[in-house]
């Protein structure tokens, strides 16, 4: 078994070298025929004296002096660069050509997402401009484009001590320490162009339930009289339903019915494929393919549901970086990697911590079976600033993700990370705005108003974080708890916002264990540390892991969430290293987590 993993880990370290960029299909929801990826090596310069502005590097006039390996930052092994030190402000440019077979058409320029302010320039013409560290931007270039060879220009702002910027784990001093790690500037995810019919959908939103049912809602982009939207949903090849209606202004809205539906699970993850064609009479004007899982959850009776059974989670917390690419994955193998072993050590979620992970990562959660808890990369310091940038950013958010079957919750805001003085009423205010505001949008996932503690009565899910040290310890604290009366123990700060009471929804145990352990061996790194000590061997890690499994499965817990599924740079209390090794091993893991259901 080890052998085998072993060699796995080796082919994904080789298909992450810097000179394979990552070129899967970048926005695995919404996929059309043709597309170009830009990945690959960039010119780069550093700006340091903030000049390139008034020097009009945009225009070609300046040479940059160095090249960078798209899409990974600057921060990174992966990027050719791996320079971590304060660059708020850097240039990147490269050269590409339409091909011809896309005459006609209307040409998009997509950025997976850029950290944090970007402006971006064609010919040495401005394109558009974006802010928000984690969301995607796209710009229809087409007037700007000229016979031959044309000119990119990115230029890429993001002040590294900012803390009303919603960075999550990305740390505002030079060096990583505790729980903070290396910044990821600049463009992060892929960058590519795609061609386009003049009127053509900009985006289908799928609301997909237990019952069978499919809702799609689709937005067009420069609509025409007299347009259909029709989707085709097949099974294992087959074609299992159909259906269509007429265009109203920019948007259409089909709904299809599947007999006897094939529910997404994390045991079963069956997924429909779904066909997208807007056509005008009989021409197909644009057609995208997609997917979707039939499934619902819901809370009721203190526990979670999925598709109307109860479900205990058994989540891991995962920051989503890797060593030599940071917050970037290196490649689609190595996301292939993190889920089967999360899985196979009995774990059935991740709670992916303070990022919105890439799209691939959500691809591949859906086609594997992995619930997912999305929760957003958070700010520090309230601000009227803050509140615009962070709403903004969490809304688009929303947008891109939806369709998703694995996400099962969506987390706003961690720990009161951005909110850090709940006595102000302007700070609960926004606590629950975000609740309401995502319910608005989504009414059809839980959402969790403040991960881990101070929680409004605006929330679906209580998450509560400890990291008592062994499960005596655990027990003792949290054996009333859910009893009438008894009051929800503090966790490291109160468990209630004040001037609130619990609201009676599920308690989950979202964060726990941090037990470190480094194997024999292995580099220590500087500062390194667990968030309930370090263990000398495995035997006495694991021994210290089942006491803590055996506590929670006495207590009245809806699921748990493990600290975490890797190391991170200093951070050791990972289930595997930070280049992936096990520390322990996963069949052991797996029956541990048999201990709760």
């Amino acid at each position: 078994m080890r052998k085998t993993l072993a060699l796995f880990l080796l082919a994904v370290i080789a298909l992450a070298a810097p000179s394979i960029p990552r070129a899967e299909y970048p926005r695995p929801q919404f996929q059309r025929e043709q597309w170009l990826n830009l990945n690959g090596q960039w010119e780069f310069e550093f700006d340091d004296a903030n000049v390139g502005l008034d020097e009009n590097w945009a225009s070609g006039s300046k040479k940059f002096s160095r090249t960078i390996v798209v899409p990974y930052s600057f921060e990174s092994a992966l990027s050719g660069i791996h320079d971590t030190s304060f660059h708020p402000w850097v240039w990147y440019r490269r050269s590409f050509t339409v091909p011809a077979a896309w005459k006609g058409k209307r040409i998009l320029l997509h950025f997976g997402a850029v950290n944090y302010w970007a402006m971006v320039w064609i010919n040495g013409r401005l394109a558009g401009q974006h802010e928000g560290g984690s969301t995607p931007f796209s710009f229809d270039i087409t007037p700007l484009l000229q016979a031959g060879t044309n000119t990119i220009t990115v230029r890429s702002e993001f002040p590294p001590t900012d803390r009303t910027i919603p960075r999550g784990k990305q740390y505002w001093e030079p060096k990583s320490r505790s729980i903070f790690y290396t910044r990821t500037s600049g463009i992060w995810q892929t960058v590519w162009l795609e061609p386009v019919a003049p009127t053509h959908l900009e985006r289908v939103r799928i609301t997909a339930g237990a019952d069978g049912v499919a809702r799609f809602e689709a937005e067009i982009a420069r609509p025409e009289p007299d347009l259909e939207l029709h989707a085709t949903l097949r099974f294992e090849k087959a074609v299992v339903a159909s259906a269509s209606a007429p265009a109203r202004g920019g948007r259409a809205m089909v709904v299809a019915g599947v007999a006897e539906p094939r529910l997404w699970s994390p045991n079963s993850p069956n997924l429909y494929d779904v066909t997208f064609e807007l056509r005008r009479g009989a021409q197909v004007i644009d057609r995208v393919e997609s997917y979707l899982g039939f499934r619902t959850v819901s809370v009721e009776g203190g526990r979670i549901l999925l598709n109307r059974r109860p479900i205990y989670l058994k989540m891991v917390l995962d920051q989503g970086y890797w060593p030599q690419s940071n917050l970037t994955p290196p490649s689609d193998e190595a996301i292939q990697y993190d889920i089967k072993m999360t899985k196979e050590m009995g774990f059935n979620g991740a709670r992916k911590h303070q990022k919105l992970e890439d799209p691939r990562y959500l691809y591949w959660a859906d086609r594997l079976g992995l619930l997912v808890s999305s929760e957003m990369a958070n700010a520090y310091e309230y601000s009227e600033a803050y509140i615009e940038r962070f709403t903004k950013e969490w809304m688009a958010a929303l947008q891109r993700d939806y369709n998703h079957p694995s996400i099962i919750m969506w987390v706003p805001i961690n720990e009161s990370w951005g909110t850090p003085d709940l006595y102000d009423s302007r700070q609960q205010f926004h606590l629950k705005a975000l609740y309401t505001l995502t319910k608005s949008f989504d009414s059809t996932r839980p959402v969790i108003d403040n991960d881990g503690w101070e929680h409004t009565d605006m929330t679906d899910i209580f998450a509560i974080h400890d990291y008592a040290r062994t499960g005596e310890m655990l027990f003792e604290k949290y054996k009333d708890i859910g009893k009438p009366g008894a009051p929800i123990p503090d966790g490291g700060r109160p468990a209630l916002a004040p001037g609130y009471t619990y609201n009676g929804t599920p308690i989950v145990l979202s964060e726990f264990g941090g037990i470190a352990y480094i194997p024999a061996g292995q580099d220590v790194p500087k500062d390194a540390w667990g968030y309930s000590g370090v263990e000398k061997t495995p035997e006495a890690a694991l021994q210290r892991l089942r006491g803590l499994y055996e506590a929670i499965a006495k207590l009245p817990f809806a699921g748990l969430c493990y600290t975490q599924l890797t190391d991170v740079e200093q951070e050791v209390n990972g289930l595997m290293t930070y280049d992936r090794k096990l520390k322990f091993d996963p069949s052991v893991l797996r029956e541990i987590n048999r201990l709760v259901r």
